[in-house]
C-alpha cells in the first residue's frame, strides 16, 4: 500500500476526453493523448490493498490488482507490467474495452467512487510497449503437437498465444481478411485504434504462432478434415447468429444489423474503401438496442455526419446511484451511464437540456414503414412499463431513413458448416455444448469465449481463451499443464 491516506486524501480522477467538437471530426481514439500517466501514480495510490481484495475477485482473469495498484504508485513500471501480463494477455484490449467489472467490486466503492482499475491497466499497458516490456517469448523446445484454433477474436488469440507458449505448433483459421474478429472490424477506431491489435499480432507472430485469413473453416475448409491434420481443435468463433427484429416493415430497404454496418466504417478507416455503403451521412438514423453495440453504432453514426441519430432502449431508465436492495455491492450495478459516444450526441443535439439524451428508454418498437420505393422512413414506437407492457398513449414516429439493429447475438453461427461437420451438440441455449475442461463430446475439439458461453465481455473471453487453452496443453501432455487458468468463482464453464 504505497499511499495509506490515498482514498482519503486523493479524489478519483478519470482519463480525459477530447472536445467533443474535435473528436467527432476524426477516428481516433477519444481520450487526451498522453494525459493518462501523468495521472495514474496518484489514482492508483487510492487502493486500499484490502485483506480480501473483491476487485480481484470481480475480475473474471483474476487481474492482481491491488498488487500492481501499489507498483504504479510507487512507478515501478517493469514489475507492474508483469503483474498485469501475468494474468492478462491483451491489457491493452480490456483497458479500452471492458466495462471494468473489477471496479463495481472496489472495497472504496462501498461509499466512495471506486479506484480508477481500468485506466490504470491501460495505462501499465501502453508504458510497456513504450518502455519495450512486451517483447516475444517464445517456447524454449517444441512439442511436436498441433493445434488449431478457429476463430481470431479475443478468446481465440489468447488461447493461440498461451498454447505457443506452451510448445505447440498453433495455427489460427479466420474468415475475414484481416485477423482480429470483433476486434478488428466490430469495435470502432475510436474507441481501440488497430494499432493496438497489429502490435499484438506481430508479437505473437514472432513467438510462433501462424495465421490464415481469408479461410472460412466450414466452407474453405472441411472441419472435420481440419480435425485430422491437427492433434486437438479449439473453436473460438464467437456469438455471430444475431438477433432480429420481428416486426412489420422489417423487410424495407435501409434496415440493416449492426454488424452489418459497424465493420464497413472499419473498412473504411484500413483505407478499403472511400465511403461506407451504409454511411449515415444526413440521414435519420435510429438504433434499436440500448447496450454498448448500439452506443457504438450511435459514435459511429454522429461522425459519418448523420442529420439526427436516436438510439432505442426497451429497458426503463437507471438510476445515478446502486440500489442497495436489488443490486448491493460488490455485483455490477445497472446505472445510467454516459459514455464517449452518448456524449458526442447529446452535446451535438440542437435539443432542450431534458430532450439531450439521444436514448429513449422504455420504448418498444411497434412497425416500420416506408415509402413507394420500398426504402424505410418512419420507425412508430411506444413506451412500456418495467414489464414491458405497452403504455396508453404512448405511441410516437420517429423519422428513419437508416434503422440499425443492435439486439445482441444469439449463439454460433450454425450456417458455417462447423457443427454439422464435426458433429457438435448444442445446448439448450444455442451455444456449443461442452464439459467442464472445455471439450465436446468430439474427442480433441474444444470451445471457449462466446460460441460456447453465449454472448459476453471481452474480458470473458480472454479468461476462457487462457482456460482452454490449460485445458488443451493438459490433453496434448497427459494430463498436466503449467499453464495458468483463470482463478475465481466464475472461471469454468457450466458443466454439460
Amino acid at each position: 500500500m504505497a499511499d495509506p491516506k490515498g482514498f482519503l486524501t486523493t479524489p478519483r480522477q478519470d482519463r480525459p476526453r477530447r472536445p467533443v467538437a474535435e473528436r467527432v471530426r476524426d477516428w481516433n481514439e477519444v481520450y487526451v493523448p498522453g494525459a493518462l500517466l501523468p495521472l495514474v501514480g496518484k489514482q492508483a495510490g487510492r487502493c486500499m490493498d484490502c485483506g480480501i481484495p473483491f476487485c480481484h475477485e470481480a475480475c473474471p482473469l483474476g487481474n492482481l490488482i491491488p498488487e500492481w495498484n501499489d507498483l504504479v504508485a510507487r512507478e515501478d513500471w517493469r514489475a507492474a507490467s508483469d503483474r498485469l501480463h501475468a494474468t492478462n494477455n491483451f491489457p491493452e484490449f480490456t483497458g479500452r474495452l471492458c466495462p471494468a467489472p473489477c471496479e463495481a467490486g472496489c472495497v472504496l466503492a462501498i461509499d466512495q467512487p471506486a479506484v480508477t482499475i481500468k485506466n490504470v491497466e491501460c495505462a501499465i499497458a501502453d508504458r510497456a510497449w513504450e518502455e519495450g516490456f512486451t517483447r516475444p517469448v517464445p517456447s524454449e523446445r517444441l512439442s511436436g503437437r498441433t493445434v488449431a484454433v478457429i476463430g481470431s477474436g479475443p478468446a481465440g488469440l489468447a488461447a493461440a498465444q498461451q498454447l505457443t507458449r506452451a510448445g505447440h505448433t498453433v495455427t489460427v483459421y479466420e474468415r475475414d481478411d484481416r485477423i482480429g474478429g470483433l476486434l478488428r472490424y466490430g469495435i470502432p477506431e475510436f474507441k481501440m485504434e488497430k494499432r493496438h491489435l497489429d502490435r499484438r499480432l506481430e508479437q505473437m507472430r514472432a513467438e510462433g504462432t501462424g495465421f490464415r485469413a481469408s479461410t472460412a473453416v466450414g466452407r474453405d475448409v472441411d472441419a472435420a478434415e481440419l480435425r485430422a491434420r491437427y492433434d486437438a481443435v479449439v473453436i473460438a468463433t464467437g456469438a455471430t447468429a444475431w438477433r432480429d427484429l420481428p416486426v412489420p416493415g422489417r423487410e424495407l430497404d435501409g434496415v440493416h444489423q449492426a454488424m452489418e454496418y459497424l465493420p464497413l466504417a472499419n473498412r473504411v478507416c484500413q483505407g478499403d474503401l472511400a465511403v461506407s455503403p451504409l454511411s449515415a451521412a444526413g440521414k435519420h438514423v435510429v438504433i434499436v438496442g440500448g447496450g454498448d453495440t448500439g452506443a457504438d453504432c450511435l459514435g459511429t453514426a454522429v461522425r459519418e455526419g448523420a442529420a439526427s441519430v436516436t438510439q432505442l432502449d426497451i429497458h426503463t431508465r437507471p438510476e445515478a446511484e446502486r440500489d442497495e436492495e436489488t443490486e448491493p455491492w460488490p455485483t455490477y450495478p445497472r446505472l445510467y451511464r454516459l459514455s464517449a459516444a452518448h456524449e458526442e450526441a447529446r452535446e451535438l443535439r440542437s435539443a432542450p437540456a431534458a430532450d439531450a439524451d439521444a436514448r429513449l428508454f422504455a420504448a418498444s418498437t411497434l412497425r416500420l414503414t416506408g415509402d413507394a420505393d420500398g426504402h424505410v422512413r418512419s420507425l412508430h414506437l411506444t413506451g412500456v412499463d418495467a414489464r414491458r407492457r405497452p403504455l396508453p398513449g404512448a405511441e410516437r414516429t420517429l423519422p428513419a431513413d437508416l434503422v440499425l439493429l443492435a439486439l445482441g447475438f444469439s449463439g454460433p453461427d450454425r450456417s458455417d458448416g462447423i457443427i454439422g461437420q464435426l458433429g457438435l451438440e448444442l445446448d439448450p441455449r444455442g451455444t456449443i455444448a461442452r464439459n467442464a475442461d472445455f471439450a465436446t463430446g468430439v474427442p480433441g475439439v474444444f470451445a471457449a469465449g462466446d460460441a460456447a458461453r453465449g454472448q459476453s465481455l471481452i474480458v470473458w473471453a480472454i479468461a476462457e481463451g487462457r482456460a482452454v487453452a490449460a485445458a488443451v496443453d493438459r490433453h496434448l501432455s497427459g494430463g498436466s499443464t503449467r499453464l495458468p487458468a483463470p482463478i475465481g468463482p466464475y472461471d469454468r464453464p457450466m458443466a454439460v
